[in-house]
């Protein structure tokens, strides 16, 4: 990113709009002009960041501190993107992910704050995304209406009299599904006893127990106290004119009367403790394995009473990843080797809110471990004060996190958005919101303090003073409590008996009949003329081509090289990518391990704590995984190893010299460290199961409709949580020939003849790597390994629900339409959209009160999926995914509805990406074989879509009613009623 006519904003200007210049800065960290403005009337802060970025953002971000965990500023966020005063339709959010380029859209609620962010490359679109969200901030519709309230926050919900009274509501649902995560209770758990004295002492985004407590006048007044633009801070960033982002505030912020921002929304800090604290809580857990085993502690201390200077803030940054970032750093190592507890909890240290925090813990302790976990992280801690680290190691980290500030990789994730959450992190408590964005002047005093005074001068009395002599210390002991999802259960279900008992029969009517009127409402379609209030774009603002990725196709030293000029700051990014069709059939579960194997397993010559610090040291990071697809026409899958790396071009070398050790020297020799690594991904996959079971039924669903899907779910689903429980034992038992499988997984890898290379960068680098490419490859074996195995497997193709101890659901409905005879046309992406975002929406997530419901067409094996997401349902659900085709054929659709359609299927298509992310997109087309021609085909298809096409798709969606599989990952009393509703409808499978 360089700055290229960056319009200059001087005073006249701003006065003309209202605002004054508080001060400017340019920002060569980000080679960005940013100024600071005060609007004069409202005292609203406004910091626009000039650059030539083309993916723009616009942020709003109000001070919302709760004072009670009834979830006001979490319901607020939702509901205040359900129509505005000026787009007065049920939901312009909803439309806005229909039909808009965005290439970010959503909002999300901190515990002191909420932030409304949104990012297109389209500056019309971008405008578009601005206006709605300023007038859905400041001018919603929800504070006069009580249905909004109810649908989004919660609600007493009544079909008939004789039935029994349920709770509702999108947020109420959402944090269910949250307090039936362990390791969020533990993070709530934490936070609350960390800061007992002031706001983040209770939950903002609603505990269960306590939101049915919230009123609408509450929820109005909140509004009406804290969303006024003297106590917001707005962020614009990118390549748009600076003067036009002044012009559209003022058009807002002049509507609004002088004020002062609520005294309330200064965040008063907690004092600090004058001695330690321990708190016992309960987690909801399952009855299956040895429950004395699934303890959970963490130590977590509150570092300061006050904000940190930026140097001490960096300096703990590096502190933190020295002791915690790899699997090598000292006490993220011993933790996992003590044997103590299976994987970390707490993160270490956490700087979002107005005073730093730092947690480490483990899970899976038994009750009589706890003590020596405690003992084992304080003792550790204070040896590492007396002896200090390593040189290699803090050269290693230093180089990681520099890495990392200047290749500013932020992924999917818009590097302004990414900006402004930093920004905001002082900014929100009135300081200086251009410090957080300046990294080259502390990062370079702290590299030349190390230089001058050593690593232990600085880093020892850190940790004497912020951690083993910081009184405000909170040790937290999680018990599993089996009975506890059940007892939740039961209480909600009496509380809501003494609501009913309470009731007269006319109170029971008169909630009945708001019930259908508040489903009614839900269900009706928004009148074409407010919907035709949003801003949209038109087909003719779209590129008739798709965005196409240089990629030269050669070879070096008779193998396939694939090569991307694009630039990307002198960084090379490289993909070695490696045939797994020789793998045996039962050797791909154990694949996950043998990747995590290759990168934390040692050498001959260097132990693993010197591999990972060569690989920080010289390179910007290596990964190593298993990717698995379909291929559309063919029975067998695409499957392959890849690893991945990324350095400095004059760093080329190094990096292929560590790809190669990685690959061919590392052994695997380590039995104790290798059921480590089983019982950590055992770990990561028991949260996975509670956390994101959508995925987890998927994945299940994948594998009982093609062999694709099969092999995934035997690396990442329950075939492989099963795989790991019984792997754990077998370590003991008959280690020499897991031993042996992993060298065999190896030799049937490792083969030039098979290989291929993918690289970016710019042309010159490209130019300059070949040589350390040849190299490399002259390192692997040429022979041909052994014979490519055709694997043949899929799960029966039974309705099942995995059970596990949760107070929400997540089902899942799938069928493969490419059976039915449907051909592909890209009208199907519009449509599989469309869906989510209508028919899905309105029934699953507004009217059904689950978090989310959408669809999903993977085009390569012709798998079309139902799932919904932290579900209050399961066999309502299912009847709604069973009514998509009659949805689709009684669909009317005006021309303006069709185009938005088409238009936002376009902005996935289009998705933004950063250079490494487009090498790595055209490497993938060209292992699943999709071509130029192709892709231009699909996007003419999918401009050109018709009602008609709808009404077509509906006979293949029709097939999955009458023959998909469905898995749901659900609590056991709701799978129990789905049998006795529909004779075992279910085979019954306990996950944990």
């Amino acid at each position: 990113m360089v700055i290229t006519d960056v319009v200059e904003i001087n005073d006249e200007v701003a006065e003309k709009y209202g605002f004054e210049k508080v001060s400017e800065e340019f920002i060569k960290e980000c080679k960005s002009k940013a100024v600071l403005f005060k609007h004069k009337k409202t005292g609203a802060q406004v910091m626009s960041v000039s650059n030539d970025d083309e993916n723009k953002v616009f942020g709003i971000v109000i001070r919302t501190p709760p004072k009670d965990s009834t979830g006001i500023p979490h319901i607020l966020e939702h509901s205040v993107l359900c129509g505005s005063r000026k787009y007065p339709l049920k939901e312009p959010f909803v439309e806005l992910l229909k039909g808009s380029l965005n290439t970010f859209l959503n909002a999300f609620t901190y515990p002191d704050r909420t932030c409304y962010p949104v990012a297109s490359t389209n500056t019309k679109d971008f405008y578009n995304l601005v206006d709605v969200y300023l007038d859905a901030v400041f001018f919603p519709k929800c504070v006069e209406d009580f249905q909004t309230f109810q649908q989004e926050g919660w609600h007493f919900e009544l079909n008939n009299p004789s039935e029994e009274i349920t709770y509702k509501g999108v947020v109420f649902n959402e944090m269910k599904g949250v307090y039936s995560q362990p390791d969020s209770v533990l993070g709530r758990t934490i936070q609350q006893a960390l800061f007992p004295d002031n706001t983040y002492g209770v939950d903002s985004g609603g505990d269960p127990k306590v939101i049915p407590k919230l009123t609408f006048e509450e929820f109005k007044e909140f509004h009406r106290k804290y969303y006024h633009p003297s106590n917001a801070r707005i962020w614009f960033y990118g390549d748009d004119d600076p003067k036009e982002r002044l012009r559209i505030l003022s058009e807002y912020l002049d509507n609004f009367e002088a004020s002062s921002a609520p005294s309330e929304s200064v965040i008063t800090p907690q004092k600090l403790f004058s001695k330690p604290v321990r708190v016992v809580e309960k987690y909801p857990a399952s009855e299956c394995g040895d429950l004395k085993r699934k303890n959970m502690v963490c130590l977590n201390w509150l570092l300061a009473d006050k904000p940190l200077d930026l140097e001490t803030e960096l300096a703990l940054g590096f502190l933190d990843h020295l002791m915690l970032g790899t699997p090598a750093s000292p006490l993220k190592k011993i933790l996992l080797e003590s044997g103590l507890g299976d994987a970390i909890v707490g993160g270490g240290i956490e700087d979002e809110l107005l005073q730093p925090q730092f947690s480490i813990g483990l899970k899976n302790v038994s009750e009589e471990n706890i003590q020596k976990v405690e003992d084992l992280i304080m003792n550790t801690m204070t040896k590492l004060a007396e002896e200090g680290f390593e040189a290699d190691a803090v050269e290693a980290s230093m180089n990681t996190i520099e890495f990392s500030l200047r290749e500013n990789n932020t992924g999917s994730f818009p590097r302004g958005l990414s900006l402004m959450l930093r920004s905001i992190g002082k900014w929100i408590y009135d300081m200086d919101p251009f410090e957080p964005l300046k990294y080259e002047k502390p990062l370079m005093d702290l590299k030349a303090r190390i230089a001058e005074e050593g690593s232990k001068a600085v880093f020892s009395p850190l940790i004497e003073k912020y951690l083993l002599n910081n009184p405000h210390r909170v040790t937290v002991e999680m018990q599993p409590d089996p009975e506890k999802a059940s007892r939740d259960e039961a209480a909600e279900k009496e509380a809501l008996a003494k609501v009913k008992a309470s009731m007269t029969e006319e109170d029971l009517a008169e909630l009945a009949r708001a019930t259908q009127e508040l489903r009614l409402k839900q269900e009706t379609p928004d009148h074409p003329e407010a919907l035709r209030s949003v801003p949209s774009l038109s087909i003719n603002d779209i590129p008739k081509e798709p965005t196409r990725v240089p990629t030269e196709v050669g070879d070096i030293n008779g193998v396939k090289v694939l090569q991307h000029d694009l630039f990307t700051n002198d960084v090379l990014y490289a993909e070695v990518v490696l045939d797994l069709s020789p793998v045996k059939q039962e050797l791909l579960p154990l694949l996950p391990l043998f990747c995590q194997s290759l990168l934390e397993m040692g050498t001959k010559v260097l132990s693993f704590v010197q591999l990972n610090q060569l690989i920080g040291r010289k390179t910007g990071g290596i990964s190593v995984y298993p990717f698995t697809s379909s291929i559309r026409g063919k029975e067998d899958p695409c499957s392959h190893l890849i690893v991945r790396g990324k350095a400095m071009a004059g760093r080329a070398d190094d990096l292929f010299n560590l790809m190669n050790c990685v690959l061919q020297e590392v052994q695997f020799t380590d039995q104790q460290r290798f059921k480590q690594f089983v019982s950590q991904s055992k770990a990561r996959m028991e949260n996975r199961l509670r956390g994101s079971g959508h995925g987890i039924a998927a994945a299940r669903m994948d594998a009982k409709l093609n062999i694709a899907g099969w092999i995934s779910e035997q690396m990442g689903g329950v075939s492989y949580l099963e795989f790991l429980q019984a792997l754990e034992e077998k370590v003991d038992q008959d280690w020499s020939s897991i031993s042996l499988s992993l060298e065999e997984i190896r030799r049937s890898l490792l083969s030039r003849d098979r290989c291929l290379i993918n690289l970016t960068a710019d042309g010159k680098n490209l130019k300059n790597v070949e040589k350390f490419v040849g190299k490399f490859l002259d390192m692997l074996p040429s022979n041909s390994p052994v014979e490519t195995v055709r694997w043949k497997a899929q799960l029966p193709p039974t309705h099942e629900a995995i059970v596990i101890p949760t107070q929400v659901n997540y089902v899942g409905k799938a069928g493969n339409i490419y059976d039915t005879g449907y051909q592909l046309k890209g009208s199907a992406y519009v449509i599989s959209k469309y869906i989510s975002n209508t028919w899905l929406w309105d029934r699953i997530r507004v009217s059904g009160g689950a978090y989310g419901g959408f669809c999903d067409f993977d085009t390569h094996s012709g798998v079309f999926s139902f799932l919904s997401y932290r579900d209050p349902n399961l066999m309502k659900s299912l009847d709604v995914y069973d009514g998509t085709a009659n949805f689709l054929r009684e669909l009317e659709m005006d021309d303006d509805t069709l185009t938005k359609a088409i238009i936002g299927t376009i902005g996935d298509v289009d998705s933004y990406q950063l250079p490494d992310a487009k090498g790595y997109s055209s490497l993938l087309r060209h292992l699943l074989g999709i071509t130029e021609e192709e892709r231009q085909k699909r996007r003419e298809e999918i401009l050109s879509t018709s009602v008609k096409d709808f009404k077509e798709f509906a006979d293949a969606v029709e097939a999955i009613k009458d023959k998909g599989v469905v898995v749901a990952v659900a609590s056991p009393d709701d799978v129990d009623a789905a049998n006795k509703e529909r004779s075992n409808f279910f085979e019954v499978k306990k996950a944990l």
